[in-house]
């Protein structure tokens, strides 16, 4: 018995993947993750190597996150709950105003808060793409809100700080950084935590714990300290040759999806 057992697992395990009761599937390869040089090497690639424009990569972040969502979090939709997407000033905050417009084009009720705002053409046009999909941008100052309004959200969207981001946390920042990481409902942070150093994750306080992250394109070292449930990728834009380069070892994408779960 035990060898017929053994002679069942061995050609599973060396395909570096096997089937979950739940029917997830999971790798038992390891998928390389990658220093804050590597992601800036990587990503100065595909803008010049592989001609991928910013706004392209973004909406390829963006769109696989609210795919990620919407995978596991059906019941905010089904409840008709709100989705609280807050966004930082770069290409995190911007990956998180695309991720706003495809999670109302899914059916959910997403809103923004976008605490510095930037003046470069790209943002600006997110944005508005947001504004005129009917998405309410967050007026209100963060500490009332808080106190009245987030009870009202099923779900948070982090989308401050990408993997360029160094301490300390700048003081117009600190309001969402804390609110985050008191929050009571779930969080599902866009690439890494905010806050979180890239390579080393949480601070000694503990940070944002998420209960959701989505790595793009391939996950950061700090995600090795990730302990939420769900843990996806988004990057099967990555070409190939470009994930031989670096020994990435990504997993394969099941069927036509944009996102593959890792465990």
């Amino acid at each position: 018995m035990i060898a017929r057992i053994k002679s069942y697992i061995k050609p599973i395990l060396s395909s570096g993947k096997f089937s979950s009761p739940s029917g997830r599937i999971s790798y038992t390869t390891m998928v390389r993750y990658l220093n804050q040089q590597e992601s800036i090497n990587i990503d100065k690639n595909l803008f010049e190597s592989y001609k991928f424009s910013v706004d392209q990569l973004m909406e390829l972040a963006g769109q696989s996150c609210a795919f990620a969502i919407a995978r596991e979090y059906t019941s905010v939709k089904q409840c008709a709950q709100k989705i609280l997407v807050c966004c930082g000033p770069g290409n995190n905050g911007g990956d998180g105003l695309v991720c706003a417009r495809h999670l109302k084009q899914f059916g959910y009720s997403p809103e923004i808060y976008y605490p510095k705002r930037t003046s470069n053409t790209l943002y600006e046009n997110l944005l508005h793409q947001c504004i005129e999909n009917d998405i309410p941008l967050l007026e209100a100052e963060l500490k009332d809100f808080a106190s009245k309004r987030l009870k009202q959200f099923g779900l948070i969207v982090d989308a401050v700080f990408g993997f360029s981001f160094k301490p300390p946390v700048r003081e117009i920042f600190i309001p969402v950084i804390c609110l985050l990481e008191n929050a009571t409902i779930p969080i599902c942070s866009v690439d890494i935590p905010s806050g979180w150093d890239v390579e080393k994750g949480p601070a000694a306080n503990g940070g944002i714990k998420p209960e959701m992250l989505v790595s793009l394109t391939a996950p950061k070292m700090c995600a090795e300290k990730f302990k939420g449930k769900y843990h996806y990728l988004g990057g099967r834009f990555v070409p190939k040759k470009l994930e031989t380069e670096y020994k990435l070892s990504l997993p394969e994408y099941p069927g036509t999806d944009l996102i593959v779960p890792l465990h």
